[in-house]
């Protein structure tokens, strides 16, 4: 099984870091979308199997099982094709279509939840369902994103180091959060290798990671309905949050001023970053950095489809006070 990972393993990483204008600030973007079907959770899902593979959790009979909104899924789908054993999604109704039929197509089975949680989200009752199949299922691995903490190991020895490695000096580095591996291991790694910059957490309203009152939310791969226990490694200075009309808007300006085409949670970071810095001068600029961690395609339904958003607008102001 290992062998035919490794043989893949050239296909994740080394993703292209690039320069974009702005004013006041020497902004870096990861494009991470250029891995291995599309997104940065590929790094995750190949770490944490190559890794339970090598202590035998993992062997041929086993069923790996994850609860997921959308591209954890897609690359653990695609990784366990490839070394032939069985995936089991656990999703909900905000994924995206084209992934769901993607997953279907590639899933040993796919469960979605449609019971909302106590928070107005679905994670919780993902998790319940997660570990209901774990009980059922004879011979299964859960990847756990939100908890294992090879998750963040990923992005410790992988994305953190390659964005060590491409600066002198580095400021700031803004990382969206939602199960909380990529900005533990990379703070952790960015921490080491500049002792004064600043982890921003970007976060999108409604989410209750940082302790916000619970919302609904509608755009996958951002926020959460719980603090993910792996952010207990998180070295995180500040906390932005950005609600998803104008994680939208930013979206938009990303593609106009940059020719960025970016998923959800791009958008989000580059907002919390135009915010930020819109007041700030500096005899020096400060160099900062953020992800892109999916692209745009995934979401041309949804935030690049003008019907969707106004949709999104009455949902966001349906009651009186709002």
């Amino acid at each position: 099984m290992l062998t035919k990972m490794m043989a893949i393993s050239h296909m994740i990483g080394n993703t292209p870091l690039i320069k974009l204008e702005h004013e006041h600030i020497n902004l870096f973007c990861k494009l991470e979308y250029n891995n291995l079907m599309g997104s940065v959770k590929v790094r995750p899902a190949f770490y944490i199997l190559q890794e339970a593979i090598k202590r035998g959790e993992i062997t041929q009979e086993t069923t790996v099982i994850e609860s997921s909104s959308g591209n954890f899924a897609i690359a653990l789908a695609t990784l366990c094709k490839r070394i032939g054993i069985k995936f089991i999604p656990v999703i909900d109704p905000n994924i995206n279509p084209v992934y769901e039929n993607l997953l279907r197509a590639f899933s040993h089975e796919v469960v979605k939840v449609t019971d909302r949680d106590e928070t107005g989200g679905f994670l919780l009752t993902r998790i319940q369902t997660v570990n209901r199949l774990l009980n059922e299922t004879k011979s299964s691995f859960w990847t756990n994103q939100y908890g294992n903490p090879d998750s963040a190991r990923a992005h410790y020895f992988g994305l953190g180091a390659e964005i060590a490695d491409s600066f002198e000096t580095l400021d700031y580095a803004f990382i969206g959060v939602s199960s909380g591996g990529t900005i533990t291991g990379i703070s952790q790694r960015l921490k080491e290798r500049y002792p004064n910059i600043k982890i921003i957490a970007v976060d999108t309203v409604g989410s209750v990671i940082f302790g916000q009152e619970p919302q609904k939310r509608y755009i996958p791969g951002i926020g959460s309905s719980m603090r993910p226990d792996i952010l207990k490694g998180a070295l995180i200075d500040e906390v932005v949050h950005v609600s998803e009309e104008d994680t939208v808007n930013a979206c938009y300006q990303l593609y106009a001023e940059h020719g960025i085409f970016a998923g959800g949670s791009s958008g989000t970071s580059y907002w919390a970053i135009k915010n930020y810095f819109k007041d700030q001068k500096h005899v020096v600029k400060p160099n900062v950095v953020f992800l892109c961690p999916d692209g745009g395609m995934p979401y041309v339904n949804t935030v690049y489809n003008q019907e969707w958003v106004q949709w999104l607008h009455q949902q966001k102001h349906s009651f009186v006070g709002n």
